[in-house]
């Protein structure tokens, strides 16, 4: 079947290892896996192979801590989907590491600071070692590996590139960070922090089976995998009708109204994820949609 979407985020849990201050969907370790069954989580890949999706990303929390985890990365490879796993690297098991070899998935993980009291203090946890280590063992075992750099000082975020190019990583993205959850601060959803491409050939599904147009716009709530089928979702008035409050919003939030002439040279920003630019796809870094920041 034909489908002009691409990419789906399957946000597995809440639960994760960490307590990013920042983290867009609040997950820590008193997270749950959700309402979702491990049913449901496989009916809804056989429904993205059928309507002609191409690439599923598994996010959380830490979607390596979900229970059917491999089963799941499995049935997508078996789909003929292409799969990239977003963990933070904190642990990964033997197990984990055998899936990661498999052909057709990639890893992306975020880095903080090349110095571990920096990237600590954002994970609020003794990570850096491990997610470091890590990395570095991706990239000897030839997993194809991307990273992105998360922060506002331009030379933190540089030191953090160059020690992440000293482990051997080509793959490197930049990103802020995005005004939801934790990092909202309280503050009710803003969309005019998304990047405006939000359900344009991708949607993002979490862990009680509620679907919205990415990751970042779960108050977005356009249909649920629970009691739809995943076609009649993406293909419904909800999606878009959220897919142009968001593109509405990311205008007026660059100073662009619709009943305007486009934006001068003088006032647009860089282009955010458009289609066929990659960004917010699997195995590729993002500048603009970095679904972990």
């Amino acid at each position: 079947m034909t489908s002009t979407y691409r990419l789906l985020w399957l946000d597995l849990t809440r639960s994760c290892q960490l307590h990013c201050d920042h983290c867009y969907n609040d997950s820590g370790s008193d997270g749950t896996h959700g309402a979702m069954s491990r049913e449901q989580w496989l009916g809804v890949l056989d429904q993205a192979a059928e309507h002609g999706l191409t690439h599923v990303q598994f996010i959380g929390g830490e979607p390596t801590m979900h229970p059917d985890f491999p089963e799941f990365v499995d049935h997508a490879l078996g789909l003929g989907l292409d799969v990239e796993v977003f963990s933070n690297l904190v642990h990964v098991s033997e197990r984990c590491w055998e899936l990661f070899r498999r052909e057709r998935l990639s890893l992306a993980t975020s880095y903080y600071s090349h110095r571990p009291d920096e990237h600590d203090a954002v994970t609020r946890r003794a990570s850096h070692r491990r997610t470091r280590a890590n990395i570095a063992r991706a990239v000897s075992l030839g997993v194809p590996l991307r990273v992105g750099v998360i922060g506002a000082d331009a030379q933190r975020v540089e030191a953090a590139r160059e020690d992440l190019r000293t482990l051997g990583v080509t793959r490197i993205g930049t990103d802020r960070v995005r005004p939801f959850g934790r990092a909202a601060a309280g503050h009710a959803p803003d969309p005019s922090g998304l990047c405006g491409d939000c359900g344009n050939g991708k949607a993002a599904i979490g862990p009680d089976g509620t679907v919205s147009p990415c990751v970042f716009s779960t108050f977005m709530d356009v249909g649920n995998v629970m009691v739809s089928r995943l076609a009649d979702i993406l293909s419904g008035v909800p999606m878009a009708e959220a897919r142009a409050a968001v593109q509405g919003a990311a205008a007026r939030g660059r100073g662009c109204y619709p009943d305007q002439a486009p934006c001068g040279p003088d006032s647009a920003p860089p282009q955010p994820c458009a289609p066929d630019d990659h960004e917010c796809t699997p195995g590729h870094p993002g500048t603009e949609c970095s679904p972990r920041s």
